[in-house]
């Protein structure tokens, strides 16, 4: 597991006078489940700092610096576009970002206002970023947790979460669609893709979809790993809708179930016992995934 490090406001704050002091006389204030992989502030009112919890979450650093800026003017929704890069400081170890900041709030299930619109957007989203030159971008590795790479680098995840799950649900059908998952070929055509479409990195507007944030997982490659939102957040109606706009053929399907799958077991499994919103939210996502067989 990462080493994770902890970051106080204060302390981005002395990152931020020491390397822009530009911004120094600016309020830092954490962002209230800020992220997992990162620690976020907001810079006073229309800029975000973004700084790694580890240093494999670092490597996405440059990547970001340099991709995002290419891919925002192809697609059709705001993404965050960096506006300066910061360095190692102020007992902070890894390379940080500044961003401008994006309104809007994390979409939920229960509070997207048109799930099938909200589908159809999200589909012209993930369609814009097939659609870019994939030639020179970043291939799946550490930098992504290997997104776009095959799903048997999570297999010992996903059979150890069956495991612990077993006598809790019905294990035949999760370990078959996972078979089918990784069974299922992709013809080797690299293509972009976001790496982590969840519902923390989807914000909404008036209960539309109005932004794609969090980009530290995107790459090129297998692009199955952006289909798993179609069972973690879409309606079923809206995963009609998502499935039929993106033209997504039945090896690439099973294989984006599966991407959903393994996620899914391990957070089960992880919140055996528990009652929260979470847990509930994972059972509820896996109920889905085994009833939905198309």
């Amino acid at each position: 597991m990462p080493q994770r490090v902890a970051v106080s406001a204060e302390q981005a704050g002395r990152l931020v006078a020491e390397q822009f002091p530009q911004w120094a006389a600016l309020p830092v204030t954490a962002v209230e489940n800020g992220g997992w992989d990162n620690r976020t502030f907001r810079l006073g009112d229309s800029m975000l700092l973004r700084l790694p919890s580890a240093e494999e979450y670092a490597l996405a650093v440059e990547k970001e610096h340099r991709w995002l800026p290419e891919l925002a003017p192809a697609l059709p929704l705001p993404i965050p576009v960096p506006l300066a890069k910061g360095s190692p400081g102020a007992a902070y170890p890894f390379a940080w970002s500044v961003y401008g900041w994006i309104d809007g709030t994390p979409a939920t299930f229960g509070s997207v206002a048109d799930p099938i619109r909200f589908a159809g957007d999200l589909a012209d989203f993930v369609t814009a970023l097939r659609n870019v030159d994939a030639s020179e971008g970043p291939q799946p590795g550490k930098h992504n947790w290997f997104r776009g790479a095959t799903l048997r680098t999570y297999e010992a995840l996903a059979l150890g979460a069956l495991d612990e799950l077993r006598g809790h649900i019905d294990v035949a059908p999760a370990h078959e669609l996972w078979t089918q998952a990784l069974e299922a070929r992709w013809d080797g055509a690299d293509v972009w893709f976001h790496g982590d479409l969840a519902q923390g990195n989807l914000l909404l507007q008036d209960g539309r979809l109005a932004a794609v944030i969090d980009f530290g997982t995107c790459g090129v490659g297998d692009p199955a790993c952006d289909l798993a939102i179609a069972w973690t957040l879409l309606s079923a109606d809206g995963r009609d809708v998502f499935r039929e706009r993106l033209g997504v053929d039945d090896a690439t399907w099973a294989r984006g179930r599966g991407w959903a799958l393994w996620k899914t077991l391990v957070s089960c499994a992880d919140s055996l016992g528990e009652d929260g919103a979470d847990a509930r939210d994972a059972r509820r996502v896996l109920s889905g995934i085994l009833t939905d067989r198309g």
